[in-house]
């Protein structure tokens, strides 16, 4: 009896040996562990992942290497990325990317001591994810993608002089919506455009809305909304036949089909974010004391194919930017 408890005492260390060292095996290998939750697919967030781990790469951060990446995507669902932050936690990383601020705001409520970088975010303060854009104060720093919307408005009335009217719309649980929607209520007032508002609480609204507002106004707007961007090819479905000209927040939305933008290049945000990464990682800077970082540059992309099917003519000053056909 007594050799037989010994054999199963034994047998009890291995087997507890066995799953702590499987357990600890990035930190064995001395890897640094990153955890990246994205909201969703689409291609302006795709592009700011992209970005971010080619800048770590440049610096010498290498996925498989030195480094770990645990990509993970919520599906449109914050309820998904904070199980997914709650991951992230259990598993220690070394420092998490949230992209997209549904993704942030879930990521911070979960995590409070590891460093976390947002990109793809209007306002971190306004999202309540940083004390301030200047002084953070916490361990929430980032990129934001607010786009230049009085701009994007002064476009829309180059290319569409005789508009009177335009739709804004947008997901009025996004607070990144609400925040850019306010700020283009403002820059189409201070044009002497009148407003009709347009909010979906879902993807599956969005037909019904855009057909709700085709004989309401001249033209729609649509910021840098998460959901509607996934969904830009319902938009296309009903505005193109329509000849509704559609005025989006970023250039992966004209490739879908709106007509134009002046927006940020959304790679280059994510680089710009994952260049803030190296400053963590190798220098041992601290959220709470970098600054919410912006990029500065902006294009003007403009939907030819979209344009010509519509009927919009594009003046001549604006022939020499970025023009596509929409993917298919």
């Amino acid at each position: 009896m007594n050799k037989s408890f010994k054999v199963i005492i034994s047998l009890i260390m291995i087997l507890a040996l066995s799953l702590l060292s499987l357990s600890g095996c990035d930190n064995q290998s001395g890897k640094i562990k990153i955890g990246i939750v994205q909201l969703v697919e689409h291609p302006a967030l795709d592009a700011s992942y992209q970005g971010f781990v080619d800048a770590l790469k440049a610096a010498g951060y290498i996925d498989g290497e030195n480094i770990s990446i645990s990509y993970q995507n919520g599906q449109g669902e914050q309820a998904n990325c904070q199980t997914i932050a709650t991951q992230f936690l259990n598993d220690n990383m070394d420092l998490i990317l949230a992209i997209a601020t549904q993704a942030a705001q879930a990521a911070a409520n979960v995590i409070k001591e590891i460093p976390i970088l947002v990109t793809a975010v209007t306002d971190p303060q306004d999202a309540k994810l940083v004390d301030s854009n200047e002084k953070p104060g916490g361990n929430v720093s980032g990129t934001s993608d607010l786009t230049p919307v009085r701009e994007q408005f002064d476009l829309l009335k180059k290319l569409l002089p005789d508009a009177q009217k335009v739709a804004i719309l947008y997901t009025s649980s996004e607070s990144n919506s609400v925040f850019q929607a306010n700020l283009a209520k403002a820059a189409a007032e201070a044009l002497g455009l009148e407003v009709v508002e347009a909010t979906v609480s879902s993807s599956n609204e969005i037909q019904q809305v855009v057909e709700s507002v085709l004989d309401k106004v001249d033209a729609i707007y649509i910021p840098t909304d998460n959901t509607v961007a996934k969904a830009m090819a319902t938009v296309t479905l009903v505005a193109e036949p329509a000849k509704m000209p559609v005025i989006v927040g970023e250039e992966g939305m004209v490739q879908s089909g709106g007509l134009a933008t002046i927006g940020i290049d959304y790679y280059k945000l994510g680089y710009q974010t994952g260049e803030m990464a190296v400053r963590i990682l190798k220098d041992g800077a601290k959220p709470a004391d970098m600054p919410i970082e912006y990029l500065q540059d902006v294009t003007t992309s403009i939907n030819t194919e979209i344009a010509e099917s519509i009927g919009v003519a594009i003046p001549a000053d604006l022939t020499a930017v970025n023009t596509f056909e929409p993917q298919g």
